[in-house]
């Protein structure tokens, strides 16, 4: 072939070859973080979707076309949502608050942010559901963009689209939207009348098999983690060694960063829950040789995290102002007195006032001769004299209701057991280094009140809870229990499956949170723990309150 012709024909390739970039960003697990505020102590907080506003500007700047997605958990969590819910619930605000404004506004707050940042689509998440579907329904509605996914059904059909096909710069992706299926073991029944939930792997399957031959880039948007294989709330392990043709997936739901992870060749990634950080995936495709169509040539992704420096949006805070401003009100309302000064700071590893006031209030609603409840914020503070609603979210921090179930003696052992994983087996005699797992998130540890027990750390998993007494006497397995928890354990979440397939006797329809409000308007707030329980030995006990000091509050999962 002459020299002529073959560089004709390398030109005409070359001209016929071209490459493109694709850019993803994506937020999950906001959890109604829209201002950068934290409820609880009522300061400033590097977080929020306002702040993450402004890293989404940024990026754009160098990917105008990027695509923005989120996956799931949006509508529940900080109190700016929980407000906005009891309004769209009952048709008013909390303690007949009004809102500031002439006008009050008529949209959810979170979606309200999400159409002014123009996202592509967001996938369904477990907390979506909390305050039932005339409330998912209207968040729905007030977005402008579409909510995913493909193993949700109503009534037999699809609830929501599975998927949606994108063309960016000549790009073809598809977008598919896969929910955790364990809601019917955390949610109430009538807050997912008609809802159910397929395997997510299959109906991953089936969408890449139809979506695969129209489209260059496949990226799933799933709200389930990697975490405990073989389970059905984390499916990802399972989704990428079963699931051929995926090139990414974005997910939530376990609230663990991950900001580039490679597994069976699919690329995943996590930002930060609660609007601490934003995701950025790249791609580059080449042009195959058809022409027509385009191969993943490179991926990568990394995380961007928010920080104090990060400015706020002000267009975001413009929109967030009159709910902001309403429930900074209802959480300075005083709703009860207490006597002393109780504290949340040691509340993991011994008994103490602040969490007894939990369990009172579960025992007396539930009617219930044993409670289980757990230390969600080390930081929780009930101050002497007046308490807010401030105070008290602080010591409840999720929208949480409470159960009563029908159990006996060996359920009552086995939580226990359950939650004492939270803590490793002393190593020697001194208890000495580290006595709390890496591997037992700690919103999972569990205390009980109505019964008398030991926690032994020399004893190794599965043996550790000794002297296990109700009224006095030695807990029998087959002794009748009504137990007081709250509607996520009774699902199972946690390890604590020795719960699911218990009767429920009673259910509050109420949040946790609420009725501790209620309770201590009429009741004193308890002075001093009744120690029901404690850790042993002492060398552990003295260990871990030398821990305690380092101790970080983890971020749930619910």
């Amino acid at each position: 072939m002459r020299p002529l012709l073959i560089t004709s024909i390398l030109l005409a390739a070359a001209a016929f070859s071209r490459e493109a970039k694709i850019t993803i960003l994506a937020t999950t697990d906001l959890h109604g973080n829209l201002y950068p505020w934290d409820y609880l102590s009522g300061r400033e907080t590097p977080r929020g979707l306002a702040k993450i506003a402004s890293l989404i500007a940024t990026e754009r700047r160098t990917a105008p076309s990027a695509l923005l997605l989120d996956a799931g958990d949006t509508i529940q969590g900080a109190s700016i949502e929980s407000v906005w819910q009891s309004y769209v619930s009952t048709g008013k605000l909390p303690l007949n608050l009004k809102f500031s404004t002439a006008a009050p506004p008529t949209s959810d707050p979170m979606a309200a942010a999400m159409n002014h940042l123009r996202y592509d689509a967001m996938t369904l998440g477990n907390h979506e559901f909390n305050f039932g579907l005339k409330n998912l329904n209207k968040a729905r509605d007030d977005a402008k963009f579409p909510w995913l996914s493909a193993n949700t059904k109503a009534h037999g059909a699809r609830a929501f689209p599975p998927s949606i096909l994108k063309t960016v710069n000549g790009v073809r992706i598809a977008i598919i939207g896969l929910t955790t299926p364990g809601i019917p073991q955390w949610e109430k029944p009538e807050n997912y009348t008609g809802y159910s939930f397929t395997d997510p792997v299959a109906a991953a399957r089936a969408q890449v098999a139809e979506l695969r031959p129209k489209a260059d880039l496949v990226v799933i948007l799933a709200h389930g983690g990697i975490e405990r294989p073989g389970t059905n709330e984390n499916f990802l392990n399972a989704l990428v060694a079963q699931v051929p043709g995926i090139d990414a997936v974005i997910y939530g739901h376990t609230h663990a960063e991950v900001s580039e992870k490679l597994q069976n060749g699919v690329l995943l990634t996590q930002p930060k829950n609660w609007g601490m950080s934003l995701a950025r995936l790249d791609f580059t495709l080449e042009s195959a040789p058809d022409g027509k169509s385009f191969r993943v040539a490179s991926k990568s992704s990394r995380t961007i995290p928010v920080t104090a420096a990060t400015p706020a949006d002000p267009e975001i805070l413009r929109l967030a102002e009159p709910y902001h401003e309403v429930t900074e009100r209802w959480l300075k309302s005083v709703v009860a007195q207490s006597p002393s000064e109780l504290r949340a700071g040691r509340s993991r590893i011994e008994d103490t006032a602040i969490i007894d006031a939990i369990h009172q209030v579960q025992l007396h609603y539930a009617k219930a001769d044993v409670s289980f409840a757990a230390a969600f914020n080390f930081a929780a503070r009930i101050p002497k004299g007046p308490v807010t609603i401030r105070d008290v979210a602080s010591l409840y921090v999720y929208d949480n209701e409470l159960y009563a179930i029908e159990g006996n003696g060996r359920m009552v052992r086995e939580a226990l057991e359950n939650a004492a994983r939270y803590f490793r087996t002393c190593p020697d005699p001194t208890c000495k280094g580290s006595l709390t797992s890496r591997d037992f998130l700690g919103f999972n540890y569990d205390m009980a009140q109505g019964v008398t027990y030991q926690i032994d750390l020399t004893k190794p998993e599965g043996s550790r809870i000794q002297n296990l007494q109700y009224q006095g006497a030695p807990l029998k397995d087959d002794q009748k229990l009504r137990i007081a928890l709250n509607n996520y354990r009774a699902g199972g979440s946690g390890g604590y499956e020795m719960f699911t397939k218990a009767p429920v006797l009673w259910r509050s329809y109420e949040d946790i949170r609420d009725l501790i409000i209620r309770y201590y308007a009429d009741h004193a707030l308890p002075q001093s723990a009744d120690n029901n329980w404690r850790i042993e030995p002492e060398a552990a006990r003295k260990n871990l309150i030398d821990e305690a000091a380092s101790f970080t509050n983890r971020a749930p999962t619910q």
